[in-house]
């Protein structure tokens, strides 16, 4: 895990020029910067200002923005760093009684991404432990269980990388509302399949893989959890009649 987080990432984002990065080119920097959030286990309050810019505000602004949470709840980025106490999976949130309507899409996307970094992450980390530990006087990467565990949790992070590229020119909120929820069913399947692959040392916590666990736990409820966003998805799909075409195949 790096030791950078908080507001010293957020100083380390700018003076990379993150800022002109998101306004010029979104679609790169919001895939490569939230990924790699995921895949390293660190955290920055770049998310607040993906909805500053998609609602037209200045990158930057020290506010209190209301995030919609799972559950019909409301949480707030603290981007001063000084809710360490509060803190919901190692992030800076803490709840708030209401909130008012944003515009979540681009949101959407980036936690989506942040999502599948540690999906990765922690598919790395069961994948170096059944090809270290040693049973029967094998690795346990040659057992069928085991690769199928590693191959599922795989196709599930590839789907939903799938997904978040689409470019969603028709329906760009519900492809966003889509996209986050696979991304949150690949999550929770890489925390599943990992966590057996690891046995009892990914419980212990000088291993991170407790880390990124409860890490996607929360991002899987930030801006809707993947349960509630495909419930979603489908009841407006019914009452529409009729399914939009998100992608040519």
């Amino acid at each position: 895990m790096l030791s950078a987080s908080g507001p010293e990432l957020d100083a380390a984002l700018t003076e990379l020029g993150w800022a002109e990065m998101l306004s010029d080119m979104p679609d790169l920097a919001v895939p490569l910067v939230f990924r790699l959030l995921g895949e390293t286990g660190s955290h920055a309050s770049v998310l607040v200002d993906v909805v500053l810019h998609a609602t037209g505000n200045e990158i930057g602004q020290d506010v209190e923005l209301p995030l919609p949470y799972a559950g019909n709840a409301w949480v707030v980025w603290d981007r001063s760093g000084a809710s360490d106490g509060t803190t919901l999976g190692g992030l800076p949130l803490r709840r708030e009684d209401e909130g008012y309507p944003i515009r979540v899409a681009e949101a959407r996307l980036a936690v989506g991404w942040w999502l599948v970094g540690s999906a990765r992450a922690m598919l790395n980390l069961a994948r170096q432990h059944a090809l270290d530990r040693v049973q029967f006087g094998r690795p346990i990467a040659g057992f069928q269980a085991i690769r199928h565990r590693l191959a599922e949790t795989l196709v599930a992070i590839e789907g939903a990388e799938a997904t978040l590229t689409l470019p969603g020119v028709d329906n760009p909120d519900l492809t966003a509302l889509l996209a986050k929820a696979a991304a949150g069913k690949a999550a929770l399947t890489a925390a599943k399949h990992c966590q057996q692959v690891l046995g009892g040392i990914g419980f212990t916590e000088e291993h991170d893989m407790h880390r990124h666990v409860k890490r996607v736990l929360v991002l899987d409820g930030l801006l809707g959890s993947s349960k509630e966003l495909t419930r979603r998805a489908g009841a407006g799909l019914r009452a529409r009649g009729s399914a939009p075409r998100l992608a040519n195949l």
